[in-house]
């Protein structure tokens, strides 16, 4: 995993120049994490973490494509044209340790509708090695003061924002249930995960519920 080490290097240089909150591609940040959009030299550290977790995340995925390979430039460029910032948003989780910073995970929003909708869908994963430390609630937090903050203020203005678990993942279920999601209903056979129909719950949280990341972390507490 030299490419791995090769991007956190970089990571620790970007960090070293310039505070982190300075930069132009945040989405936030709290004392032990900072969620931030995509960039191109990421891709090396991005796919051998996921190439890391294939066997961890393989239960919850759908199957890639059979002509195409899961963790090379062609997956790395599929996700970071899907952060436009328009329909989607792909935040990348980082640790802060020591003067580097660590990718953890990802969380996304995607299939972003505007008009009298104003959703989107929220993803998230974590590598394998790294739960149970409460990153990824603390990510999807950060992620959700971008959603919901008003876009003349540098948010997306969300109104909705909708995640979809399968009941049998608890870990997953127990995120959303945590971050204040609604249980709003059930999907039978809603997508198709590790080459079976999956059913699926489907949860939401809207913008008029959610407390925001700093009072949510305090009362989490």
């Amino acid at each position: 995993m030299g490419g791995g080490a090769r991007a956190r290097s970089r990571c620790a240089a970007g960090g070293a120049e310039r505070a982190v909150s300075a930069l132009a591609d945040l989405i936030g940040e709290d004392e032990r994490l900072v969620l931030r959009r995509m960039r191109r030299e990421d891709q090396a550290e991005y796919l051998a973490v996921l190439e890391r977790s294939a066997a961890f995340h393989a239960p919850w995925s759908p199957l890639p494509p059979a002509d195409s390979d899961p963790f090379g430039p062609e997956a790395f460029a599929r996700a970071f044209k899907a952060d436009d910032g328009v329909h989607g948003v792909r935040g990348l989780l980082l640790v802060r340790d020591a003067d580097a910073l660590r990718l953890v995970g990802c969380v996304t929003l995607s299939a972003i509708v505007r008009g009298a909708f104003q959703s989107a869908f929220l993803g998230y994963w974590l590598a394998e090695g790294e739960t149970g430390r409460g990153y990824m609630t603390d990510g999807i937090a950060l992620l959700l003061d971008h959603a919901f903050r008003a876009s003349d203020e540098g948010g997306l203005g969300l109104h909705r924002v909708e995640a979809n678990v399968m009941p049998h993942n608890q870990a997953s279920l127990a995120v959303v249930r945590r971050l204040g999601f609604r249980r709003e209903g059930y999907s039978p056979r809603y997508l198709k995960i590790a080459g079976r129909w999956q059913d699926h719950e489907r949860h939401a949280l809207l913008s008029d519920e959610w407390v925001g990341a700093e009072r949510w972390r305090s009362e989490a507490r």
